[in-house]
């Protein structure tokens, strides 16, 4: 059979990517959950940062077996992530209190967790190959879908909860998503020409010795942080600054899951038409650190509400075109051969900052404290990462401290870059 890169390449992706990024609709049904095993929303609630912080985990140290045979790892992704909804809803159905608590992380938080991130890196480096000319544009198809999962699947689950309860909404779509992840399991294939090299990868933390993988690790790492003290709290802050719009509640969330998936495809693109891709995050920074400073001086004006929605627009965009990007601007320093590794390793950033980002803002919350000192704190950090980012990168070197025979081969000393 013909491969192309549709049938083989964006098709899959997003299939995988839209039945995995569902994980974001975890405030759409948390209460209920709560509600039915008799345990409080913030105990459930660390269902969630279980599964982001296995989802960095397992990309981080998953990435050598997916650079080896996206097969076998699309496969593993399916079968833990459905396993992990489905274990959810019988843990939920059987279980009650601290045991139902144990078996939501356990299949929710580790199971699902583990399906994520594998399933995360797979189609990846498949579509660049694909697009090797435009690698942004190639990752924006794949981890857009990774966004839009919220906008489409919320309605779904909505009607599900209302028709069948929490835990046969678990078990229905832990078969749907078995099948769709199956179904790009099996399209997925890289191009006929592409020879993958035999030489097993070797997992190593010595990319952390290199202070370019640091500086990418590190703003990768605030650009998540920072997005989920905001947007973890999104509804919340709705909620707050704009009092009596009613409306605003349900309208507001879809349209700022479109505009994370729309930055996904969006700043990915653009980053195929830079100079270096790093200008993306710098973009980045600098829209939020301005939508940031306006709430802080307009904290008194009529205006302050259109200037909330704004800036939960700008981030939403931001977090997804942080995602995005990576990819790509990884190929740009350390070349195409490896990247599933390079990137699986870099996403541990995520997996910490799933942890931190909405822990933060609770922590803040907790002691008394408003949302203009979360906005302070996301603006210091977010100033932090401009800084970071616009560091001049004198590359001549670069991956000589992991991947040696990249440089021998690939460097370009007049572009600065690997190919």
């Amino acid at each position: 059979m013909t491969r192309n890169k549709i049938l083989n390449g964006a098709i899959p992706a997003l299939l995988i990517h839209c039945s995995i990024g569902t994980v974001y609709c975890w405030s759409t049904f948390k209460d209920q959950i709560a509600q039915y095993v008799n345990l409080s929303p913030f105990a459930v609630g660390w269902a969630f940062s279980i599964a982001i912080f296995f989802l960095g985990m397992s990309a981080a140290f998953g990435g050598r077996y997916v650079e080896r045979d996206i097969h076998k790892s699309s496969l593993v992704a399916a079968i833990c992530f459905s396993g992990g909804m489905i274990g959810t809803g019988l843990s939920i159905l059987l279980l009650k209190g601290i045991p139902a608590l144990i078996g939501i992380y356990l299949s929710y938080g580790v199971l699902m967790g583990i399906g994520l991130g594998i399933g995360y890196l797979s189609p990846v480096k498949t579509l660049m190959l694909w697009f090797k000319d435009n690698k942004g544009l190639a990752t924006g198809i794949s981890i857009a879908g990774f966004g839009l999962a919220k906008a489409i699947a919320t309605p779904i689950m909505t009607w599900l909860l209302a028709q069948f309860g929490i835990w046969a909404m678990f078990l229905i779509l832990g078969g749907f998503y078995f099948i769709i992840m199956m179904t790009g399991h099996f399209l997925l294939e890289k191009p006929i020409d592409w020879v993958e090299s035999k030489e097993i990868p070797k997992f190593s933390l010595g990319m952390f010795k290199n202070r370019y993988f640091r500086r990418i690790w590190l703003i990768f790492f605030i650009n998540i942080h920072c997005g989920l003290m905001l947007i973890s709290y999104e509804t919340q802050i709705i909620n707050i600054y704009l009092t009596g719009l009613a409306a605003a509640t349900a309208i507001i969330p879809m349209i700022t899951a479109l505009f994370n998936a729309g930055g996904r495809i969006g700043y990915s693109t653009l980053s195929d038409h830079c100079k270096t891709r790093k200008i993306i995050y710098q973009i980045i920074f600098i829209s939020c650190i301005f939508m940031l400073i306006s709430t802080l001086i307009f904290r008194s004006s009529a205006i302050l509400p259109f200037i909330i929605v704004l800036l939960l627009l700008v981030v939403n965009a931001g977090y997804g075109g942080g995602f995005s990007t990576l990819p790509a601007l990884l190929t740009e320093y350390f070349g195409l051969s490896k990247v599933s590794e390079i990137h699986g390793l870099a996403l541990s950033a995520w997996a910490i900052a799933g942890l931190t980002g909405n822990n933060t803002t609770a922590i803040i919350l907790q002691n008394g404290l408003n949302y203009e000192v979360v906005f302070c704190v996301a603006l210091v950090l977010y100033s932090v990462a401009l800084i970071v980012s616009s560091w001049r990168n004198h590359i001549y070197g670069i991956g000589e401290v992991v991947f040696p025979h990249e440089y021998k081969r690939g460097y370009r000393r007049d572009a600065g870059i690997f190919p």
